[in-house]
């Protein structure tokens, strides 16, 4: 078995990523126009736009590109948001309610993009299937696609229990739907794919290179133990792996714990079987299950989360029994890998993107949806950047607020609510 690239965290994307480039620590003190913390797909999307406009920017990441989540995740790219249209419309209104599910479908067409016209090779396929445990479940899909229904989106289809077995051969589930406009990527080949395509356009990647203290003035700059980079504008994109860098947005996300495992190949009959056309699937429980094949034949399985910031013990058994529960026959297969990594949650499972000063922008806390909507929005920060910045203040519209009972007492909080949906879940 091939070894994973040195500072990846040891999975199958790391065993099987095409490119295992090793980019220089800064040295020495730099000047540019943009500084970016962080190479994951915000900051690398950012800085592909903002090269795009003939502005120096440079990126700074503490691993490699794609260490953090952008390089670990479940490869989902997911149709809008976490939260239904309705309630953002309670948010912000209703015009600006549509513009923000309009630029999460232009996400999908941005992320299309940049893998087609830099040639990213990364799996890039179309198809995802959510699955329903309970009949109350089915009534919530049946909602979700009467809603996109009336947003001109058609690419959702109901799929009754027989329906549904075409797609996932399983008796788990008791329908769900099919959404074509959905799909899946192998998330750090298109992390990597990403961070080429920046430098192909002259963005300066320094790796190994975390940020200690940042200025968020007039002056930005960005200091770390090799040197200091100095900036018109300074753009924080570390997400759940920012840190307490600055503590002013700190307290609005949540770093909490994904877990996937990966089989031993089935052989193509074998995986084929499991789920025949290859889409991605995931569930409607709060605390979802979600899966895919493979290229080379195995089930990819996510699921196990921790918001109390420690692995469980007996993880990846507790993750073979849920797939067991989905797919008995493979209790003869063999779990060849199991990985984790954070991803960053806001108390109302959006995006939050907004300023820290008229020189400083962040965006982070996707909430499981940061493959799709991390092109949009770093797309924005670019345009407002450039003094463009009408659409990100849309995004920047939306409510956030921190999660209470500051550093100490804000994981016991998450999670006793998160134990709460857990049990509605098994109810």
């Amino acid at each position: 078995m091939p070894r994973s690239p040195s500072h990846h965290a040891r999975s199958w994307y790391a065993d099987t990523a095409n490119d295992s480039t090793r980019r220089p620590a800064l040295a020495g003190d730099l000047d540019c126009d943009v500084c970016i913390v962080g190479a994951g797909y915000t900051g690398l999307i950012a800085a592909i736009h903002l090269a795009e406009r003939g502005l120096d920017v440079v990126v700074l990441e503490a691993e490699r590109a794609g260490w953090g989540a952008s390089g670990r995740n479940g490869g989902q790219i997911v149709t809008g948001f976490n939260k239904p249209f309705g309630t953002l419309k309670s948010w912000v209104g209703e015009a600006d309610a549509r513009r923000l599910w309009d630029m999460s479908e232009e996400a999908k067409d941005i992320l299309a993009g940049l893998v087609d016209r830099f040639a990213i090779d990364c799996d890039l396929r179309w198809g995802y299937v959510l699955a329903a445990f309970k009949q109350r479940q089915m009534a919530e899909l049946r909602e979700w696609r009467d809603e996109l229904n009336g947003l001109g989106y058609d690419k959702v289809r109901l799929l009754d229990r027989d329906a549904l077995r075409d797609e996932v051969a399983t008796d788990a589930y008791v329908g769900g739907v099919i959404d074509e406009g959905s799909g899946q990527l192998h998330p750090l080949n298109y992390a990597l794919g990403l961070a080429r395509a920046a430098e192909s356009l002259g963005v300066r990647i320094f790796e190994e290179s975390r940020v200690t203290a940042v200025d968020t003035g007039p002056a930005p700059w960005a200091r770390t133990a090799g040197g200091t980079v100095r900036s018109k504008f300074l753009i924080l994109a570390g997400n759940a792996y920012l840190g307490g860098l600055v503590p002013g947005i700190d307290r609005t996300i949540m770093p909490v714990a994904t877990y996937i495992i990966g089989t031993e190949p089935l052989g193509e009959n074998r995986a084929k079987g499991l789920i025949p056309r290859g889409h991605a699937v995931a569930d409607v429980n709060f605390v979802l299950n979600y899966y895919r094949r493979s290229p080379d034949n195995r089930l990819l399985f996510g699921g196990g989360v921790s918001y109390s910031g420690l692995d469980r013990p007996g993880l990846k058994r507790s993750l073979q029994r849920t797939m067991l529960g989905i797919f008995p026959d493979l209790a003869d297969a063999r779990i060849d890998y199991m990985w984790g990594g954070n991803v960053a949650i806001t108390m109302n499972r959006t995006p939050h993107l907004g300023r820290l000063s008229p020189t400083t922008y962040f965006a982070h806390g996707y909430s499981g949806h940061g493959v799709a909507l991390t092109a949009v929005c770093g797309r924005l920060l670019a345009e407002a950047v450039a003094g463009q910045a009408e659409r990100f203040d849309v995004f920047a519209r939306i409510p956030h607020a921190p999660f209470p009972g500051g550093s100490l007492l804000r994981t016991p909080a998450l999670v006793l609510a998160m134990m709460w949906f857990r049990l509605r879940d098994l109810l």
